[in-house]
Formats: structure tokens, sequence, C-alpha cells
């Protein structure tokens, strides 16, 4: 079978890992386009250059419309993923999309009906599901070992906080980065939140708030009462000084599961003063290289093999309604908001 050729639409960060794993690690793949708005003024077009991409351009529809283009793969900027989604998705093509779809429910709802009626793939970029220790808690619950789930916990506290200029059109916490652990917590209980509620507060930067204009917290914490009876909690930190924290546990009625930090290395060294080991892994291209890259080979097996998508369009919905609450609950004190479902 010949390679799936995918357009990439986005050069920035997140773009050129794709890219990279594509080109290096992907079988089955070739990346034959390009597409950023900034390709001629961030230094692109010369990065592509340099792994044989010369077909680039600053129009995403040029990718879209690209008729020899099988997958497009949306990198862009947030404000962007639904409306080069529904682009892609109309024009025929497979889309593996980046968290999150939008902020936007009705426009999530909108590609998810255009989905349905293409008949193609979409897949969304909730690549912590794919990384080899959180899987093996959530294989742990999904498999009987310890039970049924009683309580998940969900730790994730980035090395550094962003600036507030970032913090201003991310959406806020709940949105921007508590999104993922939205995900972890349905993917490890295998269950819907029916009520969340959350508190917050601005511990690392306490002029977060006057500085990014929009009443958004760094350090958060959020309780939710699954369908199946489960109690899930979740933990937020924009600042660890210690490095990328991301921890999970799950404990059932037969036991307990837990994952750790991958370290820098393994290696504990003892003395007459006491044992030392290594930090945690700074960010997530270190910690999460590897999940970035298995999922995107789920994500081609799923068009080779016309398998269903492990993380669908209906996995981009969930964590904003869960992320919706969220906020809802800690502007206002901590309250119960209920979770459409």
């Amino acid at each position: 079978m010949a390679n799936l050729r995918i357009g990439v639409v986005g050069c920035g960060r997140i773009g050129k890992l794709h890219i990279d794993n594509l080109i290096n690690a992907v079988p089955g793949v070739e990346v034959i386009a390009v597409a950023d708005p900034m390709i001629d003024k961030s230094g692109a077009r010369e990065w592509c250059a340099q792994r044989g991409l010369t077909n680039v351009s600053a129009d995403f529809m040029d990718v879209v419309n690209n008729p020899d283009v099988d997958v497009v793969f949306v990198c862009s900027s947030t404000d962007t993923h639904s409306l080069i989604s529904l682009a892609a998705v109309n024009a025929g093509k497979h889309v593996f999309c980046e968290k999150p779809v939008d902020y936007d429910v009705d426009k999530i709802k909108a590609v998810m009906k255009a989905v349905e009626e293409k008949g193609v793939k979409f897949q969304v970029g909730f690549n912590r599901r794919f990384d080899h220790n959180h899987k093996a808690v959530a294989d742990a619950v999904k498999n009987g070992t310890i039970g049924d789930p009683h309580i998940v916990i969900v730790s994730s506290r980035d090395p550094e906080p962003p600036p507030a200029s970032y913090v201003a059109v991310s959406g806020g916490i709940f949105y921007d980065m508590m999104i993922h652990d939205f995900d972890m917590v349905r993917y490890v209980t295998g269950s819907e939140a029916l009520e969340v509620s959350a508190v917050g507060s601005c511990l690392v930067n306490p002029k977060l708030q006057e500085e990014s204009g929009i009443p958004d917290v760094d350090t958060a914490v959020v309780t939710m009462k699954m369908a199946n009876g489960c109690i899930a909690v979740i933990n937020n930190s924009r600042q660890a000084v210690y490095g990328y924290d991301q921890r999970v546990e799950a404990f059932g009625s037969k036991g307990m599961a837990s994952d750790g930090n991958d370290l820098i290395n393994n290696t504990t060294i003892v003395t007459k003063d006491g044992a030392h080991s290594e930090k945690p892994l700074w960010f997530f291209l270190e910690r999460y290289n590897t999940a970035f890259i298995e999922q995107v080979k789920a994500f081609v097996d799923s068009i080779v093999n016309d398998k269903p998508v492990v993380v669908g369009a209906i996995d981009g919905l969930r964590p904003v309604l869960m992320a919706a609450a969220a906020t809802e609950s800690c502007r206002n004190g901590g309250a119960w908001v209920k979770v459409p479902q």
C-alpha cells in the first residue's frame, strides 16, 4: 500500500514536533505539504527545506485543497483548530487535530457532524493516553486488577508559568492546562463526570489576573463525581520548580495502581550525607514525545485498517464541557456544577 500523504497546518513548536516524528518515527506516511501564516517570517520555510519539504504556503487552504493530501494535521493556533478541521473534513480529508478542537461547544459539534457525514477519521491529540505510565494505570482499572475504582487522583504541574500575554488568550487554566487532565480522568475511570467543584488561587503570580486581564488562577484543585460512583481529584500548578510533575493514582476495591515521574535517569546515589536522585524531565516535549509518536501510529492504523480512532471528536467535546463547569465553579467559590451530558 502507498504511504499516507500528510499535509501539516501550523509550523510552530507542535507542528515541528509532529513533522519530525512523522518523518523519522512513523512508518507508512509521507509529509508532502506544510502551511503556516508566518511561514516567511518565522524561519519555518528554511526549517522545512532542511527536511526536504518545499511545498509550503502561508494559506492553510493550499493544504486542504491539495488533491495529493490524504490526511491533514491541524497544529495551528488554538483559535483556528475548528475552522481548519471543518474545512479539511468537508474536503474529504482524514484529520488529526491538536487539542482542543475549540472552546466553543457549537463549533465542536459542527465538526462532529461533518465527520459523521463525510465518514472520515478524526482524532484529537490527547497524547497522554498513550504514555506508558498512564496507560498501565488505566489498564489496571480496565482489566479489574484493582477492582471497582473508588478514587482517582491526577497531579499535573508545569515547571514554569507561561507569560501573562499567553494566559490572556488561553481560555484559562481549566481549558488550557487541565483539559489534558479532564481527559485523563475519563480515560482512567472509564466514566463520565456528572458534577464538578473547583477552587483556585493565584499563588505563583499574585498579579496574574491584573496582568492577564482575565479572572484566571495558576493553582487549582478540582473534585468530580463520576457516573460510576468514583470520586476524581485533579490538582494543577503552573510552577513546580523541580520539573514537569505528572502522576496518576487509581485506588479501588481490590488495590491501588499509581505511576511516578520519568526522571533524567533512575539512579539513586547514597552517601553518608544522604540519598540523591535526579529530578523529573523538564517539560512535555521530553516526557511525552514517545506518547506523541504512539498516538500518531494509532491514528495511521485506524485509517489504514479502517478501525475506530482511539480518541475521537466526542473526546474533544467532553473535556471542554468539564472545563466550562470547572471555570463556573471556581468563579462561584467552588459550588457544585453539573456537567452537561
